[in-house]
């Protein structure tokens, strides 16, 4: 191939990679390869446009501009440029779209609150340049520890600061996979790493996957990582009293589901009588309705695919086994603090799903629920450091450290109150 076809084919694939950012193309069977291709594009735009100049300039440098390949290839490249550059200031986006849900929900004073008065941190330019080394030096991991018996499915992984903080609010990380692949190696690694350099204690966990594992299953597994939370945290300075929860995609179905059973015994067989409530919930671009009561044509399809008796089981009736495991279906007064993050560019959940689900919590709920809509943010996004990732991580460190201090400032105004009326608690 010559030369200049070889410039221009790789230009050619970088526009299209641009253009699928910029615009998904909706429903299956293309929403497996938009997704990989939208999200890795949409997260590394900055590298790809760097890429894209550098092969431009490179080309023009050592061959010049001979023929119709290179001139459409320029061309290309120019178009690649701007339509990456509309992808970085999406991603950008981020940090006000972030800030107005949570003053929206919270209050305009909300960062008055405790921790959560900390400064708006700049964006860490060097460690996105490298986004897939994702460590920090001030946190410690313990692995693979046992929360119930049963192998590999069944372990946990801490994440806490150095030296160890008192009495540390506690964060549990629920993977995704569409409940049959996933592990607690490979997701929410950037919010945990931020929530343990702030203090927190964080807990990533593995839960038995379909096809082998039938609904509830799954939610089960997690709440017994919860009761084990409950026993085993402080000794890693975490405080059992609370615990907030996140996770994305049927992680973030899973999340909304543990926040949203709380006390339910027929979801915790043989540990009735252990607590696994939920302080503070933020799920991220999550599955809200399992029964397609939204009539939203992309929910529906997922509900008619082969996915969901994979997971409720081939013996699963509809409606009742599917509002079973429905978060919608669950919705109730005292849920705790919610924090409801989606992109308009899912090509897997659709945006509308979120929406809805927020719509009718707000409605029922007695706490608040904050609800960001990220401009352009693909599935996923949140899975290694971005320009984007990186504002969101910091907005849903900043509602679980508002939430914590809110119970704080509870816990004292309680405790106030008995001390001041002679009442003993």
């Amino acid at each position: 191939m010559r030369i200049s076809n070889r410039f221009l084919l790789r230009q050619l694939v970088t526009a299209g990679l641009t253009a699928n950012a910029l615009r998904p193309l909706p429903g299956m069977p293309a929403s497996v390869p938009t997704f990989v291709s939208g999200w890795l594009a949409t997260e590394l735009a900055p590298q790809l446009l760097a890429a894209t100049v550098v092969d431009a300039a490179v080309h023009v440098v050592r061959h010049g501009v001979r023929d119709r390949g290179d001139v459409v290839g320029l061309a290309a490249a120019g178009v690649s440029v701007a339509g990456l550059g509309a992808v970085i200031a999406a991603g950008r986006g981020a940090q006000g779209e972030v800030e107005s849900a949570l003053e929206s929900a919270l209050g305009p004073d909300f960062r008055s609150i405790g921790d959560a008065a900390r400064p708006i941190p700049r964006v860490p330019w060097r460690q996105l340049a490298f986004p897939f080394r994702m460590r920090r030096p001030d946190v410690v991991r313990v692995r693979d520890l046992d929360y119930s018996p049963g192998g590999s499915r069944f372990k946990i992984d801490i994440y806490h600061r150095r030296d160890i903080p008192a009495n540390a609010p506690v964060l549990l990380q629920i993977h995704g996979g569409g409940w049959v692949i996933g592990s607690k190696d490979h997701q929410g690694i950037p919010l945990m790493l931020e929530m343990a350099s702030r203090g927190w204690v964080c807990a990533a966990i593995n839960y038995p996957l379909s096809p082998k594992a039938v609904w509830p299953a799954h939610l089960i597994a997690i709440k017994r990582a919860v009761a084990w939370l409950r026993g085993n945290v402080g000794r890693f300075g975490g405080d059992p009293g609370f615990i907030a929860v996140t996770g994305g995609s049927a992680g973030g179905h899973l999340a909304a589901m543990l926040a949203l059973t709380s006390g339910d015994t027929s979801l915790q067989p043989g540990f009735e009588d252990a607590d696994t409530s939920i302080q503070a919930c933020a799920p991220h671009y999550g599955v809200y309705d399992f029964a397609g009561e939204t009539g939203i044509k992309a929910t529906r399809q997922r509900v008619e695919s082969g996915l969901m008796p994979m997971v409720l089981g081939k013996k699963a009736q509809f409606p009742q086994d599917y509002l079973a495991a429905s978060p919608r279906a669950h919705l109730r007064e005292d849920a705790p603090p919610f924090f409801v993050v989606h992109g308009t560019s899912d090509s897997f959940i659709p945006v509308a799903e979120a929406r809805e689900f927020v719509d009718r919590l707000r409605e029922v709920s007695a706490n608040p629920v904050a609800y960001a809509e990220l401009r352009g943010a693909q599935h996923a996004f949140d899975i290694f450091p971005s320009i984007r990732s990186f504002r969101v991580a910091q907005g849903v460190a900043d509602f679980l450290d508002w939430a914590h201090a809110r119970q704080k400032s509870a816990v004292a105004s309680v405790d106030t109150t008995g001390a001041a009326t002679g009442v003993v608690s």
